[in-house]
């Protein structure tokens, strides 16, 4: 059986294509059930000023972060944590253009580091927003050599309720059609719509 819990609510940072609110942060201690897995549904928890200690507290057991964790907050003590205390399908975001990969570079090795393998990473990647097609699409072929699956997200309500803003309607279908294929060759090593 699966529970879910929320240590915060909002998120500091005030990304404008963010949907969460900004100037309510708040922090809450909720009581953890003893159900096999638990979700956790914050979307900045690394931002909790007690973060660390929250997590050196909580039992071994499944833990999943359904929002992913702010890779500007992660360092090695809480990538070793996460590994320790059971937490799976990690995620993080790189909402911003390709120049960034060097840094995430670098939590994608902090967490290999901590003992994921890459298959049980994931990354954000802004669909229909600022950051062109382009970097977008170099940002799935690095995660080709990575290993690493894509959770393409449309920042404007969806793929369903998608307009074309930024991309095109083409762009906006066809990096959904690879986004999926390349998660598939990766969770299953081969093709399996071939």
């Amino acid at each position: 059986m699966t529970a879910q819990i929320q240590f915060t609510q909002g998120c500091p940072n005030g990304c404008e294509y963010c949907y969460e609110p900004k100037r309510e942060f708040k922090c809450f201690e909720p009581i953890i059930p003893p159900d096999k897995e638990i979700q956790i549904l914050d979307m900045n928890f690394l931002a909790n000023p007690k973060a660390k200690e929250i997590l050196k507290s909580l039992p071994k057991r499944k833990w999943e972060f359904i929002c992913g964790v702010d890779f500007r907050l992660l360092d090695q003590e809480i990538c070793d944590l996460m590994k320790k205390k059971g937490f799976i399908d990690i995620r993080w975001a790189w909402d911003y253009n390709f120049g960034a990969q060097g840094k995430h570079y670098k939590v994608w090795r902090m967490f290999q580091k901590a003992g994921y393998i890459p298959e049980q990473l994931s990354i954000f990647v802004l669909v229909n927003w600022h950051i062109p097609y382009t970097d977008c699409m170099r940002k799935l072929d690095l995660m080709k050599v990575w290993g690493v699956k894509i959770n393409d997200c449309c920042w404007d309500g969806g793929y369903e309720k998608a307009k074309p803003t930024y991309w095109s309607l083409e762009q906006i279908t066809d990096f959904r059609k690879r986004c999926r294929k390349h998660n598939q060759l990766i969770r299953f090593k081969v093709d399996p719509e071939y």
